[in-house]
């Protein structure tokens, strides 16, 4: 049995042999940057077809290297493939050997690669370099975490009622194949994730990673394979979403389907999965881990500095485009000004630029029509709200938006009420903490949350009535641990799946009971 399960460490003080690493690690993705990584389709490595560029966000004249792209006849080849595998090979296989594959890589990225790893996140998705270690250690952390979880859950005897002359037992069995379809915004921390927990569960994997992205997950795969991981088990295939991605939710022999993105592309994925193809005999099962509006509401009488420490850190933290990034302020009576000065002074001293200088704390948007989607609302919000910080593009050479605040919003405003993933806060003000409370509750997700109060009947009514799936008290409403703030939200944030918690597996397998008649 390993160890017991600790997260690991992110790095917030850089040594001189970390920083040395880093750079270390820009050159060996640039050293690659001419090569094409290739599928990995029925065991083998499949080198041939158009490409998939990979583009520095924050320098677009950059390709950072490419992979070969994927068809929807080569997808529904590799959910056969995969099938085949399920079958007649990977869900016999013992847990403690797939859970070793884990571990392994897991000590592989921690040991070796840690350092490549974070130069691939900043220079293919624009993160800082704190950011981009946090999500290499969450990556880990999922490894680490769910190897063991699978161990308990297969190695463990389930609790049942004993009955009398009966010998009756509960296994959690895998489903089969799993369409793994992961985000740009943690390209490796939720991609691993969601692969991690499907294979060590005994499923196998095709896997599309986002078309931004496709580095960081083909450099996965080969610490995979280099973890043990046999071949044909996990399929890779970079594609489109309208091509490749329908493929691998439509495809009769999908088991499952584990997605994070935005709101439309997993409803429209939850309509696909809901109806029954020809051939197939199961219910699809799906993951849906989807958008988020999530807002900090700050009471009167609350440490105000630490509260506008935390709302800039959640607002503008990787520009703004996490699922759980702090959107939306709103402030209870006298807090509104007092706080959203000092939100406003601390956003202003906000180095935004090539995160490859560690100097700059914020970097680009991913690309171009995340630029152009995030500059309209801007355009919005100078009509809905007073512009107190920002709204404007940054150097042109990337996709960059400079930290832009709105003050005086109101509840129904766009920029209150729709998603925009970018370093875009609006803040509103409200009377009294009830109605803080409602406007909250007003918008259709709810997926994060925070509170900054003193008053304990108000931490105990937002306990009750703060609708989010993780909520926060005196804190930043982004960043969960593994382990400790199983991660998922309500309403149109997605299916509450609670990832990096101990019932997250569950939703891997299905329970099966035998019962067996003692006869001796």
């Amino acid at each position: 049995m390993p160890t017991p399960f600790r997260n690991e460490p992110i790095t917030f003080n850089w040594t001189e042999d970390r920083v040395n690493a880093i750079k270390k690690g820009f050159a060996q993705v640039r050293e690659r940057a001419k090569e094409t990584r290739p599928l990995r389709l029925g065991g083998e490595r499949d080198s041939d077809g158009p490409k998939l560029e990979s583009i520095n966000p924050a320098n677009k004249s950059e390709v950072l290297g490419s992979t070969i792209k994927a068809t929807g006849e080569i997808a529904g080849r590799a959910i056969e493939y995969a099938h085949d595998k399920f079958t007649n090979y990977w869900r016999k296989t013992d847990v403690e050997l797939r859970a070793r594959i884990l571990l392994r890589a897991a000590g592989l990225i921690r040991t070796k690669y840690r350092d490549e790893f974070n130069a691939y996140l900043i220079l293919e998705s624009g993160k800082n370099w704190t950011e981009a270690d946090a999500d290499t250690a969450e990556a880990i952390d999922f490894l680490d975490f769910y190897a063991r979880e699978a161990i308990k859950l297969q190695g463990d005897r389930q609790p049942l009622t004993e009955l009398p002359g009966e010998d009756n037992n509960q296994y959690f069995i895998p489903l089969g194949v799993i369409s793994v379809i992961p985000p740009w915004n943690f390209p490796f921390a939720i991609m691993a994730g969601m692969t991690s927990a499907a294979l060590v569960t005994g499923n196998t994997v095709v896997m599309k990673p986002a078309s931004n992205t496709p580095l960081v997950a083909a450099r996965f795969v080969e610490v995979l394979e280099e973890a043990g991981l046999p071949d044909g088990v996990l399929q890779f295939i970079p594609g489109g979403g309208a091509d490749v991605g329908n493929v691998i939710v439509e495809h009769p022999l999908t088991r499952m389907v584990a997605f994070t993105g935005s709101k439309e592309v997993g409803l429209g994925i939850a309509e696909k999965c809901g109806k029954v193809a020809p051939g197939q005999i199961w219910i699809k099962r799906t993951i849906l881990e989807m958008g988020g509006k999530d807002a900090m509401l700050i009471d009167e009488g609350s440490d105000y500095e630490d509260a506008a420490d935390a709302i800039v850190k959640a607002a503008f933290g990787f520009t703004g485009q996490k699922c759980s990034a702090c959107s939306r302020a709103i402030f209870v009576g006298e807090s509104y000004d007092k706080v959203v000065p000092l939100v406003v002074e601390k956003a202003s001293k906000i180095k935004t630029g090539y995160t490859e200088d560690q100097n700059n704390w914020m970097g680009p948007v991913i690309d171009k029509k995340a630029h152009e989607s995030i500059m309209k609302y801007i355009a919005v919000g100078t009509k809905e709200g007073k512009l107190l910080l920002g709204g404007k593009a940054g150097d042109d050479s990337g996709y960059f938006i400079m930290p832009t605040i709105f003050g005086e919003v109101k509840p129904d405003a766009r920029i209150h009420c729709e998603e925009i993933f970018g370093p875009v806060l609006a803040c509103l003000r409200v009377k009294n903490f009830q109605e803080g409370l409602d406007v909250v509750n007003s918008t259709e997700y709810g997926l994060t949350g925070a509170l900054y109060s003193r008053n304990a009947e108000h931490l105990e009514l937002a306990r009750r009535d703060f609708h989010v799936g993780n909520l926060y008290f005196n804190r930043k409403c982004t960043g969960a641990l593994v382990g400790s703030q199983p991660f998922g939200g309500f309403n149109m944030s997605g299916t509450d799946s609670k990832a990096g918690g101990k019932e997250y597996l569950l939703l891997f397998t299905q329970a099966k009971l035998v019962s067996e008649k003692i006869a001796w």
